[in-house]
């Protein structure tokens, strides 16, 4: 009987061995899906990614020549950029955001320094204003005053 006995028990054992061998099999597979899905995604974030970047580089400001001077184009306001992309316009959105209230053109002109006196200087300013709420960086309220834009 021992060795009916014994070779009952080499049974069980090669039948959980077997069992386990299967359920491993399974994971295995899975594990390999997963990898490969994986490897799938990683290679669409990395080209997403990579057209991202492109899109970013277009966005930024870009220098052109109007009247033969350089002047500096202004982007839109999206996630992620910031006002450094702006140097020629920091001055003025600075000035606004100081105001703390909404503010007129020639207050702004007045911060900025600018002799407010004379229309032509204003003038100027106010188109630049005027870009900046086009682009998201300012709000324009209906009296034609501007106000920082919330994030």
């Amino acid at each position: 009987m021992v060795e009916s006995e014994i070779a009952e028990r080499i049974a069980a054992r090669r039948a959980e061995l077997d069992e386990l061998e299967e359920q491993l099999v399974k994971q295995l597979d899975q594990v390999r899906d997963e990898r490969d899905e994986l490897a799938v995604a990683e290679r669409v974030w990395r080209r997403m990614a990579e057209r991202f970047a492109g899109e970013r580089v277009a966005a930024a400001p870009a220098a052109v020549q109007v009247a033969g001077r350089a002047v500096l184009l202004v982007p839109h306001r999206e996630g992620g950029v910031d006002e450094a992309v702006l140097p020629e316009y920091q001055r003025i959105l600075a000035a606004v955001r100081q105001a703390g209230a909404p503010v007129a053109t020639r207050a702004v002109g007045e911060t900025l320094g600018l002799d407010t006196g004379v229309r032509g200087k204003l003038e100027p300013l106010r188109g630049k204003l005027t870009r900046l709420a086009e682009r998201g960086w300012l709000r324009k309220q209906s009296d034609g005053r501007y106000s920082v834009r919330l994030q």
